[in-house]
């Protein structure tokens, strides 16, 4: 130390402050370090507060969590609003010290938990912004906000924010603006955006972001998609996930000004990097979906996704596993995760483990829990769960059997989910669980079929050609079976091919029969397999071949149609 600062130090601690100040502005932090631990010692506070952010930066001296908080504890016992609103920061962080001793002022240790302590983050705010410190203020504005329930108070946290963002400080600024959001009055927009516009101009990343929506969807603000993406950017290169994540999206998807995927991606995976679920399971989606598909990459990402509480990315990395795509086939483990996103209330989770357990698969425990997921949603009203809750009675999955309870709430279901009309036209057209219904059980597949349901439009198309459950119209009939035709169901085929041959509601064509009733036997129809058979032993559209025929009689007869063992002992 120079003979000036050693004249400095004996003469009085607020000169020795002076001069730690004017060698820490010229770049000798070591030798200000030593003057403001004098003048600190000296009991000046703002050099208590000072030495104490020293030892946690490590800026003149080696970092030391305990000193910092030691000298921190001691400017804010003696009223600094600077000390207060720094370990108020540290508490909600998780990182607060902690006495070892009650009523020892100099042992601390770092908080182990890392769990905030708003209790103790609380007190220090409370006083610094009673103190007036504008940063304390919007400490505890957030904390009143924030904090868990019992010590929310939102109208408070409101004003403490008013009072902050009133003293220019951007923090107050962004947190009145999100608590003006959080009031839902248009009449407000104007003046979250503007607030907003000050926290970002004094580079806060989220404001920078938050504005960016503002910007791109126009509340508040003019709509102008170029300067969001700007804003988008600068907030993503702060290192901001969110941002980095709506900005990859927009450059993969083009939605905003420029679309480039490949920046869009690398936006992306910093976002996932950096720890956005979303973003880690929108690149599993991109990996899975692309032309030359990377299924071992999405299993990566979906993993990542899956990590961080992401459901769908676990319903995703869990079909992985049960197909054997990018990973190594593990029944076990994909019903796992499946159950795993399902008891976190993933309904798409919930619907697949269901089908699992349908086809056998699970623990006996999936089929109780399936039944008590789908019973207490189908009680609240939704109709997919009531269409599950009638399944697993009529399957007797987690429940008993009870073909009148499943029929209860198909018909519950059918008011608005096109499988469950299906279902309960079934149910009223077989008379199980309710009285048979043919009139109603006709309105029923209609429904259906309009919803563009493939085996409701076959069901009401032999209706119609049966005359039951209303007039008989085979006109109507040949146009649902065609429109099922051409959704590739081969009992429709079938239909058109025997319409075409015996020429009702359609003109008698052989060339036409036969082709359906090709097309229907290649899917595996055994009927269908045994006319065509007929036509080319026979010749009847004209072309005559005998050991095709053959052929397509030995597969009819292998799905056990009679008929074509019967023509077989014939040839």
């Amino acid at each position: 130390m120079a003979i000036l600062d050693r004249l400095t130090a004996r003469i009085h601690p607020a000169l020795a402050l002076r001069r730690a100040v004017q060698l820490s502005g010229s770049g000798k932090p070591e030798e200000a370090f030593v003057l403001m631990a004098i003048a600190a010692r000296g009991g000046i506070v703002e050099a208590q507060y000072q030495v104490g952010r020293c030892y946690l930066e490590g800026i003149g001296v080696p970092p030391s969590h305990s000193e910092g908080a030691r000298w921190l504890r001691r400017a804010a016992d003696r009223g600094s609003p600077d000390a207060q609103t720094l370990l108020a920061a540290l508490c909600v962080a998780g990182l607060a010290p902690q006495e070892i001793e009650a009523g020892s002022e100099g042992l601390f240790e770092r908080n182990a938990s890392g769990e905030p302590d708003f209790a103790a983050a609380l007190d220090f705010a409370r006083k610094a912004a009673e103190a007036g410190s504008a940063t304390g203020q919007a400490l505890l504005g957030y904390i009143l906000s924030k904090g868990p329930k019992a010590m929310r108070d939102l109208d408070a946290a409101h004003g403490w924010y008013e009072k902050s963002a009133a003293a220019g400080c951007p923090e107050g600024c962004l947190g009145l603006a999100l608590s003006l959001t959080r009031l839902r009055q248009p009449e407000h927009r104007t003046r979250i955006a503007t607030e907003l516009r000050r926290a970002a101009d004094a580079g806060l990343p989220t404001a920078i972001y938050l504005l960016a929506v503002l910007t791109e969807h126009g509340m508040g603000v003019a709509v102008d998609l170029d300067a969001a993406q700007r804003l988008y950017r600068d907030a993503a290169e702060t290192g901001l996930a969110s941002a980095q994540f709506r900005l990859g999206l927009a450059l993969i998807e083009g939605n905003l000004v420029d679309m480039d995927p490949v920046a869009g991606e690398a936006w992306m995976r910093r976002a996932a990097l950096a720890g956005n679920a979303e973003a880690a399971y929108r690149l599993g989606e991109l990996y899975a979906s692309r032309p030359q598909r990377d299924f071992a990459e999405a299993a990566t990402w979906y993993r990542r996704a899956a990590d961080g509480g992401h459901q769908p990315a676990l319903r995703a990395l869990a079909s992985l596993y049960l197909s054997g795509n990018g990973v190594a086939q593990d029944a076990e483990e994909g019903t796992r995760l499946l159950r795993s996103a399902a008891a976190s209330g993933d309904r798409d989770s919930q619907v697949d483990l269901a089908n699992l357990v349908l086809e056998g698969a699970g623990e006996p425990d999936d089929a109780v829990s399936v039944a008590g997921w789908f019973g207490a949603t189908a009680s609240s009203g939704d109709l997919v769960a009531a269409f599950n809750l009638g399944l697993c009675f009529l399957e007797g999955v987690g429940v008993g059997k009870d073909q009148e309870r499943a029929a209860r709430w198909m018909g519950r279901a059918a008011e608005g989910v096109a499988e469950a009309q299906y279902m309960y036209a079934r149910m009223l057209q077989e008379g199980r669980g309710v009285a048979a219904d043919q009139r109603q059980a006709r309105v029923w597949f209609e429904r259906a079929a309009k919803a563009g349901l493939v085996d409701a439009q076959v069901a009401l198309a032999e209706m119609l050609y049966n005359g039951r459950g209303g007039e008989r119209s085979v006109a109507a009939a040949a146009h649902l079976f065609k429109q099922a035709a051409a959704a590739g169901h081969a009992g429709a085929m079938f239909a058109i091919g025997a319409l075409y041959e015996t020429g009702q509601g359609l003109s008698i064509n052989p060339k036409a029969a036969q082709e359906w009733f090709a097309a229907a036997a290649e899917r595996g129809h055994g009927h269908a397999q045994l006319m065509l058979g007929r036509y080319l032993s026979r010749g009847i559209a004209g072309d005559h071949d005998s050991a095709a025929a053959r052929i397509w009689f030995e597969r009819a007869a292998a799905h056990g149609v009679q008929e074509a063992s019967d023509e077989l002992a014939e040839t």
